[in-house]
């Protein structure tokens, strides 16, 4: 009998191991796709509606604080902010004039020749997004 020649066997084995082997890595290229988050998915869920109303709803809050406070309405307010908070899917909503970085704002505002300005931080977080803001609110002084 004659001696077999096993050297095209190997070439094939070889090559259906290096196929399978592609494959594999094509299943966790695909799989590693579905897990992470694109920056377009995350774009299309930033809740930029939500903190709108949010901003809003702090502005209107901070023209009228010292009015809440003076009537003895602040802790209603408070209440607000929670329920709004709960409304808004659990989120995390918090609202503080700052009073502490600058010691110009003692009272909670600082003024220039025409207008008078609190500033505002508005923390927003729902477990997904956290959003952080600081903004001035300005009121034209009264002569």
């Amino acid at each position: 009998m004659e001696r077999l020649n096993d050297e095209g066997q190997w070439i094939v084995l070889m090559g259906f191991m290096v196929c399978v082997g592609i494959f594999f890595l094509a299943i966790i290229i695909a799989q590693s796709t579905v897990v992470g988050q694109t920056t377009s998915e995350g774009v299309l869920e930033f809740p930029k509606n939500d903190i709108q109303d949010l901003r809003s709803e702090m502005i209107e809050i901070a023209k009228n604080w010292e009015q809440y406070v003076g009537d003895g309405e602040a802790d209603d307010i408070m209440k607000d902010l929670v329920t709004l908070s709960m409304v808004r899917k659990n989120t995390v909503v918090k609202y503080a004039p700052d009073y502490s970085s600058d010691p110009t704002f003692k009272t909670g505002a600082m003024s220039d020749s025409y207008n008078s300005y609190t500033r505002i931080k508005i923390h927003f977080n729902n477990g997904v997004t956290e959003y952080d803001e600081t903004f001035l609110l300005s009121r034209p002084k009264t002569p």
